[in-house]
């Protein structure tokens, strides 16, 4: 008989930056880290995302009645439970997240249970997946934004990615820095966080290409799939149109591949449904012919690089690789430009100092 899931817990951290942040259209000083335990079968697994304090709320509340008694080895038929549940809350936005947390917290107890890593269990396809450094806030100065992208480089990442919109003037210059302070070999990113118009978006692409920028991330809105299509087809050549790290389900995914909306698109497992929501944007993108980019917690998405043919690389977040290595033993750093996952630690391979965490709990 297949162990049941005896109890699900969920906590919140608010962590303080390490400095002011900002992008395009946000101002933040602190990111708060959600927890949830799975407990069943002598084992206890092991999630986290991104969220308001709140999600912990609604996990206690909502999720962990429906997801306690049940199969711990079918990941699957929890999900559909979850959402079921959420339904009349809300499920977009916090009730994803939500799900998102207890989901991964499931499938790093199945994997515990079976004595695997996680990507193994998935079915590995590779055993590493490309980094990028991310990070290049709109509130660093000029020397903070070229010695972060350029030490990433230093450390062997060959791609960064910086933020831009928050003071259009100031973009091009500030891109111009980013490349001369990384060189001309490492490809560099730019992510407006919606804060251009069409117009304005496609005018910053012909500027920023100039300094071999390749990849365009949300220069318009998520919500609007025309502009993106007009991104996409205006850009020049050589330059990819991003987005989708919002994207809630299959549907929202499913719209934006439709449109045409995008040359990548973007996940997020702490958004997006956790690993069984990631599983299936994976899905919807290879019908499409799409590749993917994971979006932010570095540790999770390697796991999942390495287990979806379609993604092309894991986002390096500043705040996020920070946290995870906070508070987190076994956090991957990437290694050659690379993440690779610890074949030897079932699950995702982590262990939360709960002791080092205490002062950030909310």
């Amino acid at each position: 008989m297949s162990p049941r899931v005896e109890a699900v817990t969920a906590a919140a951290f608010r962590i303080p930056t390490d400095a002011p942040e900002s992008d395009g259209t946000l101002e933040w000083d602190a990111t708060t880290l959600i927890v949830v335990t799975a407990r069943g079968g002598g084992t206890t697994g092991l999630g986290y995302g991104y969220a308001h304090r709140a999600a912990a709320a609604l996990i206690a509340d909502t999720l962990a009645p429906r997801v306690t008694g049940t199969d711990a080895l079918a990941v699957p038929a929890a999900w559909h439970a979850m959402n079921a549940a959420v339904r009349n809350l809300g499920r977009p936005g916090l009730g994803a997240m939500a799900v998102s947390a207890v989901d991964v917290a499931l499938w790093d107890l199945k994997a515990r249970l079976l004595g695997v890593p996680l990507f193994a269990l998935l079915g590995a396809v590779r055993r590493g997946v490309m980094a990028y450094g991310s990070g290049g806030f709109t509130s660093y100065d000029d020397g903070r934004l070229a010695g972060q992208l350029a030490g990433w480089v230093a450390d062997g990442l060959t791609a960064v990615k910086m933020k831009v919109g928050r003071d259009p003037a100031r973009d091009e210059a500030r891109v111009a820095l980013a490349r001369r302070a990384i060189g001309d070999g490492p490809d560099l990113f730019v992510d407006a966080n919606g804060a251009y118009g069409v117009k304005q978006a496609l005018a910053m692409a012909g500027r920023f290409a100039a300094q071999g920028v390749s990849w365009f991330e949300e220069p318009v809105s998520s919500d609007d799939l025309d502009g993106l299509c007009r991104l996409v087809e205006g850009v020049p050549p050589g330059m990819e149109v991003t987005a989708g790290e919002y994207g809630d389900g299959p549907v929202y995914f499913r719209r934006m591949l439709e449109a045409g909306a995008v040359d990548v698109l973007q996940p997020d497992a702490t958004r997006c449904g956790g690993v069984t929501g990631f599983l299936r944007a994976e899905a919807l993108a290879d019908a499409f012919d799409v590749p993917l980019s994971a979006h932010t917690a570095p540790t999770l998405h390697a796991h999942l690089g390495c287990a979806c043919r379609r993604v092309r690389h894991v986002e390096y977040f500043h705040d996020h690789a920070r946290i995870e290595e906070m508070l987190f033993d076994g956090a991957l750093r990437p290694a050659g430009g690379t993440l690779t996952p610890d074949a030897s630690r079932p699950g995702l391979g982590l262990t939360f100092r709960e002791a080092d965490a205490r002062r950030y709990a909310v």
